[in-house]
């Protein structure tokens, strides 16, 4: 654990104390490193935890999340040089330690076997978050979107706050491995039950849920790339993981507590789907698509099935290149024609050819092509929830339909039809923005070959 955590710590004197000329460089190699580094935890040789201390462990569900979250910082740094070319080089050292602050804090809470120290670092994330937000994001409406985050995370995770420091008086531990042997909320009583929506709330806020997800979009919209990048391929894992993490604590959940959340959960998958069909703006579309996907996790996570936890595991590292490829994408879009809505950004594909070549890949696999894991998992959690319950299929079978309808509205809409004038004289793809689809669409590729390192399934 430490050999992969200090090197991330002495990544903020690399930002700090590189010349000038080599700022990018040194930090990307070195984050690049650490993300080749963390590759280690991707091995099979742990039961039910590896580098188990009394603060940390990893297992079949925490280890391929802590590779993803290494993977994406040199990514992140890769897509914001364009972003940050008129900043002052003071500016850009803030930036760069607020991005790496973040990843010591997303490495304890993916790899935490405490319950505090879990809470902790899962807010302690906010804050460099918000900072990124409201400072380096692009319009006034950046300071509303902060606000939202904010307040939506911090109500959502008070009452959470409250039950891990009642469980630690009931229990006297607040150890992860200790809790799932006791099942402390297996009592039906409606203690038990308040407990359980406390516990969730907090995680399905940060999913989010349909219904307490009317951040998300705002900070998308407002954040930079790296902003972006990080909310949707490691934030909102945070939630799916919190929530698995959870019911495999509590035991079999109430019927009270499943069906509101799978019901909000399907529903949304079905209507933000719907929303997308009729979005101007390509950032808010892409937000609205992962608040679809991150309904089949949750739902996933409900139903606490081998099948459905290794479904969401495979959704949400899926998921988390795919969407952070899609927000590279419309940012590189975004640098040319300094506009995000559809119609002053179509018709790329006869002046960027080779761009219009990673929006199709990232698209096919954000539709869930065969033989993606996009689909092995939206398959898994469709037959997971048809065997809970047949009429769940009519739900996810719609959103599945849906979301390829209006993932082929991205494609068509950004490639093809008639060119706008303006966008005649827009300069040339770079080597830089290639290089970064390469290191989203590899991993992708390469996991067709071996799904089961992400699947949380012991192998």
């Amino acid at each position: 654990m430490l050999k992969i955590i200090l090197p991330t710590i002495m990544l903020l004197p690399t930002a700090l104390l590189s010349p000038q000329k080599y700022l990018w460089t040194n930090t990307t190699t070195h984050s690049l490193l650490i993300a080749f580094l963390s590759l280690q935890w991707l091995s099979p040789t742990y039961y039910p935890h590896k580098t188990l201390t009394h603060w940390t462990g990893i297992d079949q569900i925490s280890s391929p999340l802590l590779v993803l979250s290494c993977w994406l910082l040199p990514l992140m740094i890769l897509a914001s040089q364009n972003h940050l070319h008129h900043e002052s080089p003071s500016r850009k050292r803030i930036f760069m330690t607020t991005l790496i602050t973040i990843q010591p804090f997303i490495i304890l809470a993916f790899s935490t076997t405490e319950l505090m120290m879990f809470y902790i670092t899962f807010e302690a994330t906010l804050i460099p978050t918000l900072i990124l937000i409201t400072r380096w994001g692009n319009q006034p409406e950046r300071l509303s979107a902060g606000i939202y985050l904010l307040f939506y995370t911090l109500i959502s995770s008070l009452p959470l706050l409250v039950t891990i420091l009642y469980l630690n008086t009931q229990t006297g531990t607040l150890c992860l491995t200790v809790l799932s042997l006791t099942n402390p909320l297996l009592t039906t009583s409606w203690t038990s039950l308040l407990l359980g929506i406390a516990l969730l709330t907090a995680f399905m806020v940060k999913a989010p849920l349909y219904g307490l997800h009317l951040w998300l979009p705002k900070a998308h919209v407002e954040a930079p790339i790296a902003g972006s990048m990080l909310l949707a391929a490691l934030l909102l894992k945070l939630g799916g993981y919190g929530i698995m993490r959870i019911t495999t604590l509590t035991g079999p959940l109430s019927p009270y507590l499943q069906y509101p959340f799978l019901t909000l959960s399907l529903w949304g998958a079905l209507m933000t789907s719907l929303i997308c069909l009729r979005q101007t703006d390509l950032k808010a579309l892409i937000a609205y698509s992962s608040v679809s996907h991150m309904g089949l996790v949750i739902a996933a996570g409900m139903i606490q099935t081998q099948w459905s936890f290794s479904g969401a595991m495979i959704l949400m590292i899926s998921h988390g290149l795919t969407s952070s490829m899609l927000f590279c994408l419309a940012n590189t879009n975004y640098e040319r024609t300094h506009s995000r809505i559809l119609l002053m950004t179509r018709s790329l594909q006869p002046i960027l050819p080779l761009m219009a070549t990673w929006w199709l890949f990232a698209n096919l696999t954000n539709m869930a092509l065969p033989p993606t894991t996009n689909l092995m998992a939206e398959l898994t959690i469709m037959i997971a929830l048809f065997n809970w319950s047949t009429f769940t299929i009519i739900l996810t079978g719609s959103a599945t339909l849906l979301t390829a309808a209006y993932t082929l509205f991205i494609l068509l809409t950004t490639q093809r039809g008639t060119m706008p004038t303006h966008t005649t004289s827009i300069q040339n793809s770079n080597t830089r923005e290639h290089l970064l689809m390469t290191l989203h669409i590899t991993p992708t590729f390469l996991l067709i070959l071996k799904p089961e390192l992400i699947s949380g399934a012991p192998l």
